[in-house]
């Protein structure tokens, strides 16, 4: 990965610089170019249902917010329900494809910050204050994420309350709650002492 406007902030004296040096370089100026233009990130794990990620791509390109998908995925990338739900949009959309979601996370910074959705929890979602670059992780759609995930980060579980049905759809669940994580962000009081 070649970062032009990264590049003056890195100096090396390496004549032949090994795969894992470069590897290793490469993945630092992704994590910090990642981290100055992402809003917030969603992670679907192994989503079923293509619409539902079409229109999750939707919400993440307008929020400015990176989509993670975690294989295995129920549907081809190629699918034409998939882009149909994206429109024309799809192309726009910043999307990572991981083959674990233990890869994506040791892709990431160790401060990351990680919220997994689902209704076996307590705590509410707007009870979070959310910061850019804070990952929103929701589970597929028949089963939501696996007890061995949820019961690992049992502190960082949050819930959508809800009454009289036991789950909603996955695109209006994302939804929900990332656009709560953007209203928070917008709605911070500006920097009194920045230059007008």
């Amino acid at each position: 990965m070649f970062l032009p406007s990264l590049s003056g902030l890195f100096f090396f004296n390496i004549s032949t610089p090994s795969v894992k040096t470069l590897g290793y370089f490469q993945r630092s100026c992704f994590r910090f170019e990642h981290d100055l233009r992402t809003m917030f990130n969603v992670v679907l794990i192994e989503p079923e249902i293509p619409p539902n990620t079409g229109n999750v791509g939707r919400l993440c390109l307008a929020t400015e917010s990176t989509l993670h998908l975690v294989k295995p995925l129920g549907f081809s990338l190629e699918d034409r329900h998939l882009k149909r739900a994206g429109l024309d949009y799809w192309d726009e959309v910043d999307v990572r494809i991981w083959n674990s979601f233990a890869q994506l996370q040791q892709a990431q910074l160790p401060s990351a910050r990680y919220f997994f959705l689902t209704t076996k929890a307590k705590r509410a979602y707007y009870e979070i204050k959310f910061t850019p670059g804070d990952f929103l992780v929701f589970g597929r759609e028949t089963k939501g994420l696996a007890e061995k995930l949820l019961a690992a980060n049992v502190d960082n579980c949050i819930t959508i309350p809800m009454q009289g049905t036991r789950s909603l759809n996955l695109a209006t669940a994302v939804a929900i709650v990332l656009f709560e994580a953007v209203r928070q962000e917008r709605s911070k009081p500006s920097d009194p002492t920045a230059a007008v």
